[in-house]
């Protein structure tokens, strides 16, 4: 028996028995390539186009930056497992990851959250939008979402490398997450469950009360417009929206605060999947790519690029 002081590599083996890992880490590579292009185009266009400088594009921009890190703190682990059989990480690199990993974690959640305050304002108090919505208050909101970040994230790294680690350092996971790190430690770690559970849950299920609450009222506001293609568009809007954020939270939900079972007990990394891989790559989709200003600002500077490279 061993204990985290004696522990200096741990290694992840969620893709140690998989067949076909060469077309796994093409799909996944794609994956991170155009979540990563994805997020810098929406970047580079909302800071370069005059139209887009207002506070529902500050937040999208902000988004997008927080989405590049994500998921650059987990997929490039995930390509690397899939390359070698049995891949590791330090000690020292496993708590940077889990720490990075949980903070953005909770500042995408809380900035989800915000968009949805942001989107609830613009159509249900029209009027009173500029006034409310003002740069000062957007930078307090995106400010807000990084404290909330490094808090959450510090209280779940300290709490979970705090534990001792017993008997094993493989993790059946594909990087460095809370679930697999209680399964190898050798005390009660009911508390860091509790920990999870309270804090976690709080955080989680609040901002999802909140997104919840603000698209039930824009959906009520669009259902008021007269039938047009104003209404489905609305209609399409909020749905799309929705569907990306019950994924996010649902899979996150069940990744941390399920029931412990032997369902899915060795598959359990399935799961994380979905908030750390599908969802950065949907963003942009749902939130920027089927947008009618973003497509008019890149036709615009996508021509005038062009006309420039004709003369």
């Amino acid at each position: 028996m061993t204990n985290n002081t004696d522990i200096k590599v741990f290694y992840l083996y969620a893709f140690a028995d998989m067949r076909f890992k060469g077309l796994y880490f093409a799909l996944f590579l794609i994956v991170y390539l155009v979540t990563v292009t994805g997020n810098i185009f929406i970047i580079g266009l909302t800071i370069i186009d005059h139209v887009l400088q207002t506070p529902m594009y500050f937040l999208l921009r902000n988004l997008a930056f927080l989405d590049i890190c994500y998921t650059s703190t987990t997929l490039p682990q995930m390509l690397v497992n899939l390359l070698f059989e049995h891949s590791s990480i330090s000690l020292p690199a496993c708590i940077v990851q889990l720490y990075v990993f949980l903070s953005l974690a909770a500042s995408e959640s809380s900035l989800l959250a915000t968009m949805a305050y942001d989107r609830y304002v613009a159509i249900c108090n029209p009027l009173k939008y500029t006034a409310i919505m003002t740069r000062d208050l957007c930078l307090r909101m995106v400010g807000g979402t990084c404290i909330i970040g490094v808090i959450f994230g510090t209280i779940h790294t300290v709490n979970t490398f705090r534990l001792p680690f017993c008997g094993s350092n493989v993790l059946n996971h594909y990087f460095c997450d809370i679930p697999p790190l209680l399964k190898i430690s050798c005390i009660d770690t009911f508390p860091n469950e509790v920990t999870v559970f309270v804090v976690g849950g709080l955080l989680m299920h609040g901002c999802f009360l909140l997104i919840f609450g603000s698209y039930i009222q824009i959906l009520l506001s669009v259902l008021s417009i007269p039938k047009g293609s104003g209404r489905m568009k609305g209609l399409s809007t909020c749905v799309s929206h929705l569907i990306v954020v019950l994924l996010f939270y649902g899979s996150g939900s069940c990744m941390y605060f399920r029931p412990k079972s032997k369902v899915l007990a060795d598959k359990e990394w399935l799961l994380s999947l979905f908030y750390t891989s599908i969802t950065p790559l949907l963003n942009p989709v749902i939130y920027s790519l089927r947008n009618k200003d973003i497509q008019g600002a890149f036709q615009k500077h996508f021509k005038k690029n062009r006309m420039h490279g004709h003369l």
